[in-house]
């Protein structure tokens, strides 16, 4: 199975691995060519959870549209970087299957506008750290959830079938709700990592952090009813304790100085819950703190 993934951060990079060692032959597409480089002369590198290292065998390139016919695309970048894709993508055959790995909602409506027939949607909880061009680290095991937002479940067939302890595959049935889930778990947490400047983990240890991350969780509740019964609180609280040592994705963004995807998901939830009736006031506070750090340039 030929691979092409876009995007070599830390998701791609580690999901990179997982296919490799699953036997797929892995294109990651990146944006320099020192990447390229490295990554063709050193091969790509994952340190595991349990303190051992694997290497496989990827190839690299710096453009899609040099690359054979590809049994599937996995676009790993983030999502502001998906609108310079789209021309790209649309250039590939229909019949190519796209899966994105996006956090948020905002990329879900533009992905079902492209005219391929096969779209399917993936929402990670593993935790990865990039080391170097060619190094990543997998700080957690964590689900890889996966659902079809048009087209065939066969079209995925062979990475629904990975079997790997270290990368559980799970197939969920409603994409939206899937995406919505996790720009829920993620409005609960990064927001307050990057104004408060800590862990995972320090969100439930710390007194003051636990009694925000309540308040935000009674927003949400109030504001859109059904979370309750598909996310509880203790989900929350079980989640911060699992990634304890994890660096959220937007805390990360802060610390290297980048734009966060605070617009794509906290945003968006904001405007979903506004749509409904409520601010949530303490959710909107943080997400303008948040803004306006990256406004001041501000780095951990």
């Amino acid at each position: 199975m030929k691979v092409a993934i876009i995007g070599a951060g830390a998701v791609g990079q580690l999901i990179a691995s997982f296919f490799a060692e699953a036997g797929m032959s892995v294109t990651l597409v990146v944006r320099r060519q020192e990447q390229v480089d490295e990554l063709n002369t050193h091969q790509l590198t994952r340190m595991n959870v349990d303190g051992t290292t694997t290497i496989h065998m990827v190839m690299a390139t710096t453009n899609l549209a040099t690359l054979p016919p590809q049994d599937l695309i996995v676009l790993a970048v983030k999502y502001g970087h998906l609108q310079k894709l789209y021309e790209q993508i649309i250039a590939l055959s229909k019949d190519t299957p796209l899966l994105f790995m996006q956090n948020g909602l905002a990329h879900f409506e533009e992905a079902l506008r492209l005219p391929h027939n096969n779209i399917a949607f993936c929402s990670v909880a593993f935790g990865a750290r990039v080391l170097g061009q060619s190094t990543v680290q997998h700080n957690g095991i964590g689900s890889c959830k996966i659902a079809i937002g048009r087209g065939q479940q066969q079209a995925f067939q062979q990475v629904l079938q990975l079997q790997n302890r270290l990368l559980p595959i799970d197939v969920v049935e409603d994409a939206e709700q899937m995406l919505f889930e996790k720009a829920i778990f993620n409005s609960l947490i990064n927001p307050l990592t990057v104004v408060l400047q800590v862990k995972n983990g320090e969100l439930v240890t710390n007194q003051q952090a636990f009694l925000l991350m309540q308040t935000i969780y009674k927003e949400l509740t109030e504001a859109f009813t059904n979370i309750e019964h598909t996310i509880s609180f203790n989900d929350v609280v079980d989640l911060c304790r699992k990634t304890a040592k994890n660096t959220s994705s937007m805390l990360a963004d802060r610390m290297q100085g980048r734009k966060s995807e605070i617009d794509t998901i906290v945003g968006v939830i904001l405007s979903k819950a506004l749509a409904n009736g409520h601010n949530l006031p303490t959710l909107r506070t943080l997400y303008h703190q948040v803004l306006a750090i990256e406004e001041s340039g501000e780095r951990s």
